[in-house]
């Protein structure tokens, strides 16, 4: 370099010379940081438990014209059977083809005392699994008549307790008193907010007999070619398939205004996270001009002073992202949140990490940037006058 920098442990002495305005700046700096964490968090679990939720292998076969709204889809019970009857490339094993008909929809569920809310439910038999190969009941066993299967993050869709929601427990919904057998994840995915239950007590709940959609496991590439035309020649039944995959693409692609509002939010909480740190800084280096034009005076010139201020503005920005990245893995990941899919669980993993400190840096970098600027810019007699 072409100037002598000032010593590092003088930005360091610096912070500890003004305890209580350190203090305030790194608590300011930390909230700041743990709120983006969260934003992140929140944008990061949304895109992975619609990403997870998927299989490539997987296709559903839901009523004509509905697109992805699969609580709207009708398709006549005999459609289970049709399918594998009539297509191609539907993976087997013992005889037993890996079709799913479920019937899905979205109805008020009652749990314990609480007013009634929004909760997904899913009749499904025992040839789900097959399909849904992320799924394990890890508590509990399979629902029998009267009994449902509730997924782990089910009771944060309801708003309930863990305890509500434990197996023995009861709930209430289309009139109806249903036991908790089990409980199960599905790898994150959002299956793992809804509520399961065996397809002819749902139907006959319900009154209906017919399904919402049929899940199948394709064997190989050419079994979607073969689903797509049975759908295609098959008027009477008014069908449509889709990759599962491409069903959950497509559900990302509708919540992209929601990911774009939160990351409007990180950006006006790093705006106003550098307009404090400024502010803090300001007043920091208002405080020690004459201190700042004796280091020119003795030869230090004035872009080593301003690197110094800077690394100090550094500093207290990567103490306070280290707290911050240690609050958020805690407390912050792994939080289960309700939304309009279901709910999701928060996410603080290494791209989190990585946003959220690059951003206290930022904050750090431009709140020291702009003070350091502006207190230099004062000539070297005058600073040295300065009380």
């Amino acid at each position: 370099m072409f100037f002598h920098l000032l010593p590092w442990e003088y930005a360091i002495r610096n912070l500890f010379r003004r305890r209580l305005r350190t203090a305030l700046t790194f608590i300011g700096l930390t909230t700041v940081i743990v709120l983006v964490f969260l934003v992140v968090g929140f944008i990061r679990g949304l895109e992975r438990s619609l990403s997870v939720s998927g299989d490539p292998r997987a296709a559903v076969i839901l009523s004509l014209g509905m697109g992805g709204n699969l609580e709207y889809s009708s398709i006549p019970m005999r459609t289970s059977g049709l399918v594998p009857a009539s297509v191609a490339g539907i993976e087997e094993r013992f005889g037993q083809k890996y079709v799913s008909p479920e019937l899905y929809l979205g109805t008020e569920v009652r749990v314990g005392s609480q007013e009634p809310s929004m909760g997904l439910v899913r009749g499904v038999t025992r040839s789900a699994v097959l399909v849904r190969r992320n799924l394990d009941v890890f508590e509990g066993d399979w629902p029998g008549p009267g009994q449902v299967l509730v997924g782990r993050l089910a009771a944060a869709k309801l708003g309930a307790t863990t305890a509500e929601m434990a197996v023995g427990q009861s709930i209430r919904l289309e009139g109806r008193s249903w036991q908790i057998s089990g409980i199960f994840s599905a790898g994150g995915s959002a299956f793992e907010s809804e509520i399961w239950c065996r397809l002819d007590g749902l139907q006959q709940a319900m009154k209906r007999q017919d399904l919402s959609l049929v899940a199948v496991t394709l064997a190989r590439e050419s079994g979607f070619a073969n689903l797509d035309l049975f759908c295609k020649e098959r008027l009477d039944l008014e069908l449509q398939t889709m990759r599962e995959t491409a069903y959950y693409a497509s559900l990302q692609k509708d919540y992209g205004p929601v990911r774009s509002l939160a990351w409007l939010v990180v950006v006006l909480l790093a705006g106003a996270g550098i307009f404090a740190g400024m502010n803090t800084m300001y007043g920091s280096v208002v405080g020690r001009t004459s201190e700042l034009a004796t280091l020119q005076t003795i030869g230090f010139v004035r872009r080593a002073v301003a690197v110094s201020l800077i690394q100090e503005g550094l500093l207290l920005a990567a103490a306070a992202s280290l707290l911050a990245a240690v609050f958020a893995l805690v407390f912050i990941n792994g939080m289960a949140v309700r939304f309009t899919m279901g709910a999701f669980a928060l996410r603080v993993d290494s791209v989190a990490i990585l946003i959220g400190c690059g951003v206290s840096l930022l904050l750090g970098f431009l709140g020291a940037l702009y003070p350091a600027v502006r207190a230099l810019r004062m000539p070297i007699v005058e600073g040295l006058k300065a009380v």
